[in-house]
């Protein structure tokens, strides 16, 4: 049996959420959030991450309008997935990621936690949930 990690990304100008899976892809975990630094660098950082955590694949959050179509976002997004996967050769998909933030936001609150340490784990978690979407329409065979 082949095994192959699953990274999600919640990607945003400014913050980007980090999930993966564990090695049999199917349970998603919230990792980190990443502060951009440039697209070069953000290239860069990611680029690395992929080989050091052995990724095989990379599900993108994929911003649209609450009636699917495409908005300004998606096309950035796009953007940066495609020089992702220029640079490493991993494989990319896109999950729809409308209502994951009031998702992960009501998730946090259920678990009491403050405002202040929800608004820092937002992006991370969204991540998750974006990825376990993605694993749970997408079962492996």
């Amino acid at each position: 049996m082949q095994y192959s990690r699953l990274m999600g990304l919640d990607y945003g100008k400014t913050r980007i959420g980090v999930a993966f899976t564990d090695l049999s892809a199917t349970i998603a975990t919230a990792d980190h959030i990443y502060k951009s630094c440039g697209l070069e660098k953000d290239i860069c950082y990611f680029a690395n991450l992929i080989k050091e955590k052995s990724v095989s694949k990379v599900v993108f959050g994929l911003p649209l309008n609450t009636d699917g179509t495409e908005c300004e976002m998606t096309a950035v997004v796009k953007d940066f997935a495609e020089q992702l996967a220029k640079a490493t050769n991993v494989g990319i998909a896109f999950q729809d990621e409308r209502y994951t933030s009031l998702e992960a936001e009501e998730l946090l609150k259920e678990a009491k936690i403050k405002w202040e340490k929800r608004k820092e784990l937002l992006d991370k978690v969204s991540a998750q949930i974006i990825l376990q979407n993605y694993l749970n329409e997408n079962p492996k065979k």
